[in-house]
Order: structure tokens, then sequence, then C-alpha cells
């Protein structure tokens, strides 16, 4: 499945639309993983625990979203976003994707 953010597929002719698709992903962040980001921030580097669970969050939710194009028809989506955000006391954190789900020739 072809998926981008722009709104047309060079080469590709788009003859249906099917609506816009979503995929929602909550994620806890545990102590053991705060522990090490509070390390990284002390002693300077990036955090490779949050790293890990954002893109793991972000991968989940992409793969939501095409499973919700797919049960629609779609072989591609267009136009994606992807939206992160804290959540509670910073515990959690939400990963949205979205985009139009559309059929391509």
């Amino acid at each position: 499945m072809i998926i981008t953010t722009t709104a047309t597929i060079d080469g590709r002719r788009i003859v249906d639309y099917r609506g816009l698709v979503f995929g929602e992903v909550v994620s806890g962040i545990n102590f053991i993983k705060d522990f090490a980001a509070g390390l990284s921030n002390f002693f300077g580097g990036r955090s490779g625990s949050y790293e890990g669970e954002l893109i793991e969050a972000r991968e989940n939710a992409i793969r939501e979203m095409q499973d919700n194009a797919s049960s629609v028809g779609a072989n591609a989506i267009v136009g994606i976003n992807l939206d992160y955000e804290v959540l509670g006391n910073g515990d959690m954190i939400m990963v949205i994707a979205s985009g139009t789900a559309v059929v391509i020739e």
C-alpha cells in the first residue's frame, strides 16, 4: 500500500476516494524507561528508551491506519498526518495517524 503525505501520487491516478482513516495508539511509559530517560537528561544525549517507544507507537498507528484503509477497499492513503500528544502526568503518549483512503490505478 502506498502511503504519502502528499495529495497525489506521481504517475498514478486516484479513481475513488474511500474516506478518512485513522490509527490511534496510546502507550504507557514505565518507571524503568522514565529512570533511563532521566539519566540521559542529566548526563546529556538521547533517550533510546523513549525513542524506541515513540517509534513503536508510530509504526503501530500507521499499521492500524493501513488496516482500516484496506477494510474499506483502498490500496493507498494520501495526505497522511501524524500527531503526537503526552497524556496524564507525562506517563503516556498518544500517536494518531490519519489520511484519506483512496483507490489508485
